[in-house]
């Protein structure tokens, strides 16, 4: 999601969840994305996913921003549209995690603990670095 302020625009960046990612802070938030199957395509998957970890609509027109493949492997496509929330608003789904690690013990986390607007170059200080073509892909486009 982004929003147009004056002459800027913002991005908006969700946080992941749970022990592991508490205290990391710089480089470690994300766009809200998750698993899509076959059954479902990319675009869908992306609303779907979107509303799952922030409990925000999103709205159309969809701007593709293609995709990138993080450290993990994982493929990640992006869309991108116009719309604004109040952060304090987030709600996010949970899941189950085993922590600490090899403990065989569960326990339940949000998958994002929290949402933030960003200024691009805010942004691209706190973004997995691998996501950082979404900005670039999308301050194009709104140049455009």
């Amino acid at each position: 999601m982004f929003r147009k302020r004056a002459e800027v625009f913002e991005v908006f960046l969700v946080h992941p969840g749970g022990p592991f990612w508490a205290k990391k802070d710089v480089g470690a938030w994300t766009v809200p994305k998750g698993e899509f199957t076959n059954d479902e395509g990319p675009l869908a998957a992306a609303q779907r996913e979107f509303i799952e970890e922030t409990g925000f609509i999103p709205q159309e027109p969809f701007l593709e921003l293609g995709s990138v493949t993080q450290k993990s492997g994982k493929v990640v496509f992006a869309w991108a549209f116009e719309g604004d929330c109040d952060p304090a608003d987030l709600r996010s789904n949970t899941c189950e995690i085993e922590w600490p690690p090899r403990s065989k013990r569960l326990v339940t986390i949000p998958e994002v603990d929290r949402g933030q607007w960003f200024t691009p170059s805010v942004a691209k200080t706190y973004l997995r670095t691998e996501q950082h073509a979404f900005l670039s892909r999308l301050e194009d486009l709104l140049r455009q």
